[in-house]
């Protein structure tokens, strides 16, 4: 099988408050410690899994962000995966989720897939909508959620999360996989395994290569923006009410001012 798998170079949510610049109104990235997102780690050994249960699979990771997010790539690679991909151009820049999934599927479909593996959602966005959209744009179904899963004859098995438990399901291959939070512990790279990710090939693609315009992706494409950044407005002490045998009565009286009944 050709495993895909969707990674993403983040700020250590550990060690980094995360910061947004007032000019930009872009998350700071500069001058922090970034990583491999730890909801990507989580997607890469679910696909690391699938990969040695077949026997017969490669693992490639896909990144979009600038040239130092190949040291995410080269960490994934540390984990097992076989080689890389990093999509990379200033015109990038400030891409909203629809702008991120176009050059994410435009990547994918020139690099080939039987299966794609996603975060539910990265750990500095939280949108998310981009494993969605990039199934819509690729024209496959796409499972979010799954905890657990297997592949046999083409068709992946899955266990689902819901709100009282999971739902069984199932999808013929080719399809995109959003892996539930939590639901796979990542493996911690070997010394051989991040020796050889040094030699390990990762690919670079641009806006040019893919076939996408300025408009398709970064600022000039964004069709989300944020417009203003307010301070969180403290909260106020609430009204404690104390029965003294009018309590009900009290708390009646506040929920009409209030416009609940």
């Amino acid at each position: 099988m050709r495993i895909l798998v969707c990674v993403k170079q983040v700020p250590d949510p550990n060690t980094v408050e995360y910061q947004i610049d007032p000019d930009t109104k872009r998350l700071v990235r500069d001058g922090v410690t970034n990583v491999l997102d730890p909801g990507a780690e989580v997607a890469l050994e679910a696909a690391l899994q699938l990969a040695e249960v077949d026997g017969d699979s490669t693992v490639t990771v896909v990144a979009m962000g600038p040239e130092d997010a190949e040291d995410a790539l080269r960490r994934a690679l540390a984990m097992g995966a076989t080689d890389g991909a990093l999509i990379t151009d200033d015109g990038l820049a400030g891409s909203d989720a629809l702008g991120t999934a176009k050059a994410l599927a435009a990547t994918i479909k020139e690099l080939g897939f039987d299966i794609i593996f996603c975060a539910t959602e990265s750990t500095d966005g939280y949108t998310g909508m981009v494993p969605g959209m990039v199934a819509e744009l690729l024209g496959i179904p796409h499972l979010s959620f799954v905890r657990s899963l297997e592949v046999r004859d083409g068709v992946l098995t899955g266990q689902r999360v819901v709100a009282l438990g999971y739902q069984t399901v199932q999808c013929p291959l080719p399809l995109l996989v959003a892996i539930a939070s939590g639901s796979h512990e990542p493996r911690y790279p070997a010394l051989k395994g991040i020796m050889a990710a040094k030699r390990k090939k990762v690919e670079e693609y641009n806006l040019a290569d893919l076939g996408l315009a300025a408009g398709d992706a970064g600022e000039s494409g964004a069709r989300e923006r944020v417009l203003e950044l307010r301070a969180v407005e403290e909260r106020q002490a609430g009204t404690i009410v104390e029965d003294d045998g009018t309590g009900a009565a009290q708390i009646a009286a506040l929920l009409r001012q209030r416009g609940v009944i």
